[in-house]
């Protein structure tokens, strides 16, 4: 996921092809921009794992309802700061907001504004620093927020992927009290994001928290953890993050800010 402030390494080119079928399946606007070669190679299997019923003891929406791909979206940074949303086929999408203490991301404000225009389900995301205080980094990241106009159905979300040297121990507790901090400021029960196996590792007494999970192989994905289900898959960051819910848009928004 493009969240650190510099550039990630992308996906191996096998990877690439595991998941181009996704993107069809999901958004065949997005499937243009990739090879021929590559998106025929994969369609068929990633088409059958993203639309087929899943075990519902596994990857059940947290609504209880069967767990089936029903909504797609993306998840940018001012990596993408010109990131067309009026052309994405994206029902909901989700921009850095900040990152440690001090880190502004410089595309939030026009990405926040353009999702509010598109009428999509929004949310806004913090990169977590475990060497700094928690609550600390949970009040920087409302103050960012805050600065931009709020709106019912509003998604929070707390990007958890390194560990800046801390133990699991401090990590997990590290988490707990962003999450409770931003919590009780908003009354929203912030989403995880992490990938499945840094989630398995750190996540532990997380699960009250809606899952955003970050898995890029392909197929029916377990939750991590204590997890029960997973709101929503990040399923490929090529050519862009892209996401995947077992929620509909509205299910979505009941996540997010009240009215």
């Amino acid at each position: 996921m493009s969240k650190y402030r510099f550039p990630r390494p992308l996906m191996s080119a096998m990877g690439a092809t595991v998941v181009a079928g996704a993107v069809l399946a999901a958004s065949p606007a997005l499937a243009s921009s990739l090879s021929a070669t590559t998106v025929s190679g994969a369609v068929q299997t990633s088409a059958r794992a993203l639309t087929a019923p899943v075990n519902l003891g596994q990857t059940a929406s947290l609504s209880g309802a069967r767990a089936e791909v029903s909504t797609y979206g993306q998840d940018v940074s001012n990596y993408q700061a010109d990131h067309d949303w009026d052309a994405s086929p994206a029902k909901f999408g989700i921009v850095k907001a900040t990152e440690g203490l001090d880190f502004r991301d410089k595309a939030f404000a026009r990405h926040w504004s353009q999702l509010a225009k598109k009428g999509i389900v929004r949310g806004a995301y913090h990169f977590a620093h475990p060497a700094n205080n928690p609550i600390a980094e949970a009040d920087f990241f409302l103050a960012v927020v805050n600065q931009q106009p709020a709106k019912p159905g509003d998604l929070l979300a707390l990007d958890l992927e390194t560990t800046d040297g801390r133990s699991v121990s401090e990590v997990n507790a590290w988490a707990k009290a962003w999450l409770a901090r931003v919590q009780a400021k908003t009354g929203v029960k912030p989403m995880v994001y992490s990938s499945w196996n840094f989630a398995n590792t750190y996540g532990a007494g997380l699960a009250q928290y809606p899952l955003w999970v970050a898995f890029y192989s392909g197929g029916i994905v377990t939750p991590p953890a204590d997890w029960k289900s997973w709101a929503i898959h990040q399923y490929s960051e090529t050519p862009i993050d892209q996401d995947i819910s077992t929620l509909t848009p509205d299910q979505l928004r009941a996540l997010g800010r009240p009215a």
